[in-house]
């Protein structure tokens, strides 16, 4: 009986291994995270973020029952003007020093075509908690010599005043110096453990 029930743990602990989820982590080197919101009304205004991580797991090689977990660091910002990532870091926009994380944790990856996908998940900024859904594109899953990667692009558009964003200026012309909304984009690549 002893050799029975043996067997029977061997077999559940190597099933159970051979159902581990796959683990993804962020190359950093070949991505980012940008973003980019109207300015005066008329022009585009970009940045992005250079501290990041991104964690997927996954079961299926076809990541249709993914999850991921995204921490952006909020004093990283970088606009290419020192003046205006400082107030990006206020307290009028981000406040970096009390709210120093945006996170992103995925509720449902829906797979919707050969290489599409609907992200669901909660983007908290300020701490203030809402529901996004990002359109990814699987831009394929390679093997080299040092492993095997994948490389995604993920696109949302948020309203910054649903995160308490909300300095802004109304112009003489109508509509307002920064927009509301704002498109956030990651180009990812992500290494198999």
């Amino acid at each position: 009986m002893k050799h029975v029930a043996l067997l029977v743990v061997t077999i559940l602990a190597t099933v159970s291994i051979g159902l581990a989820q796959a683990r993804w982590t962020l190359d950093k080197v070949h991505s980012s995270v940008q973003f980019s919101v109207k300015h005066m009304v008329i022009s585009t205004v970009t940045g992005s973020f250079k501290d990041f991580s991104v964690d997927l797991k996954s079961d299926k090689p076809d990541f249709s029952d993914a999850s991921v977990n995204a921490v952006i660091n909020v004093a990283s910002i970088n606009t290419d003007n020192t003046m205006r990532d400082g107030h990006l870091k206020s307290d009028d926009f981000f406040n970096a020093e009390k709210f120093p994380e945006i996170k992103f944790v995925s509720t449902s990856f829906e797979k919707v075509g050969e290489m599409n996908y609907k992200i669901t998940g909660n983007l908290t900024m300020r701490d203030v908690t809402k529901q996004v859904v990002f359109d990814a594109v699987l831009g394929g899953t390679l093997k080299t010599d040092h492993g095997t990667l994948s490389a995604w692009t993920a696109t949302t558009t948020v309203n910054r005043f649903d995160y308490n964003l909300k300095w802004n200026k109304a112009l003489e012309t109508g509509g307002l110096m920064v927009g509301q909304d704002v498109t956030v984009t990651l180009n990812l690549e992500l290494n198999k453990q």
